[in-house]
């Protein structure tokens, strides 16, 4: 049987290593080819996919020029074409370039070498985001990267746009904590909710669910002004907000059009079984019939058991629609127990499923994974 690679080993490996040692070549003829694609490749084994990026980052250090300026002038020539700007999301390029931007985060964060340092990082980020590298710069030096990231925020390139949000994100996952206070990059916010790139407003309506997480009446307030604008705001209102749905916030329901105590009344809720083994799925279902013309966001909540014997509780999806008087509708989920998951482990013993309609709970059950 063929061994699935990794992830690691598809975005970092001899091939995606010899593809940037070839453009550096093609500028720097200097440049120890050969040794530098062995060195790098030989430490990958050991290392995971983070460590990757700063491994390459430390050996372009050691076979590019010594001198900083001189280096990163060489590794801007060699950037590849920028990403395709007729596409509009997801298109996060190739990641052997993130170790252009932790090279720059490594040795150009510094008085010295400022200004180059964040003009080479609003030009990588047109091929790999440097949202990781400029949380550096943000901390040491506020009022220069901040009014860099304005310039991007107005830029025509949606990859610099984008970063004038994310790297801006005050819970960007596996990120450097900022300093700085988590209001003032609703300036640079301001710049782009409105932006026709969806690859933006994602990490906008993403920037707001961090907000939200310390401050949920400023980002309510924030949605409610520009939804005066009459901007199309569905995604971003939907998106910034979820983390405060799935709590049940009443302000962010509301402010969506749900009610917090709909007129509709649960004619039935049942699971397919109480015991469920690891690699199998629990199956419920439950019938609503509305009083009233109602909207209505159900969820559901796995309560997982830990280790400690505590339980901790996972909110998702389950339908959002709309019920006239009168009328009733059936819902149907099958939640999956698979046996390698790489985002929790599974442990024996009581778990619980409760649903919830508008952020209020209607309906649990107990059931036992083995």
């Amino acid at each position: 049987m063929t061994k699935k690679s990794s992830l690691k080993d598809e975005l970092f490996n001899p091939k995606k290593v010899h593809l940037l040692a070839n453009e550096l070549k093609s500028i720097y003829p200097d440049f120890k080819q050969k040794e530098f694609e062995s060195e790098v490749v030989s430490a990958f084994a050991k290392l995971e996919l983070k460590a990757r990026i700063n491994h390459i980052a430390k050996m372009l250090k050691k076979y590019l020029p010594s001198d900083y300026e001189t280096a990163v002038n060489i590794i801007l020539k060699a950037l590849p074409p920028e990403l395709d700007p007729t596409l509009d999301d997801n298109d996060f390029g190739d990641f052997i370039y993130a170790s252009y931007g932790e090279f720059v985060r490594l040795y150009g964060c510094n008085k010295e070498h400022l200004e180059l340092s964040l003009e080479a990082l609003s030009e990588i980020t047109k091929r790999f985001s440097a949202e990781y590298a400029i949380r550096d710069f943000i901390n040491a030096f506020p009022k220069e990267s901040l009014e860099m990231l304005r310039r991007c925020a107005l830029s025509e390139n949606y990859h610099q746009r984008r970063l004038a949000s994310e790297g801006l994100r005050p819970k960007l996952p596996w990120a450097k904590s900022l300093t700085i206070d988590y209001r003032k990059p609703l300036e640079h916010l301001e710049l782009l909710y409105s932006d026709q790139t969806r690859y933006v407003t994602r990490s906008v309506a993403n920037h707001l669910n961090d907000i939200s997480k310390v401050d949920a009446p400023l980002v309510l307030e924030t949605l409610k002004r520009w939804r005066e604008s009459k901007k199309e705001m569905e995604f971003i209102e939907n998106h910034a907000l979820r983390t405060l749905v799935k709590e049940g916030d009443a302000e962010a329901l509301s402010f969506l059009g749900y009610k917090q105590n709909p007129k509709v009344e649960l004619k039935k809720f049942s699971i397919s079984k109480t015991i469920v083994k690891i690699g199998e799925a629990l199956s419920f279902e439950l019938c609503l019939e509305a009083k009233e013309k109602t909207n209505l966001m159900v969820d559901y909540t796995i309560f997982f058991l830990t280790k400690f014997g505590r339980h901790s509780p996972k909110v998702h999806k389950l339908k959002r629609l709309t019920l006239e008087v009168g009328e009733s509708v059936t819902l149907k989920k099958q939640h999956p127990f698979r046996a390698n998951m790489t985002t929790r482990k599974l442990y024996q013993g009581e778990h619980r499923v409760e649903v919830q309609i508008n952020g209020r709970v209607v309906a649990k059950a107990t059931f036992v994974l083995k």
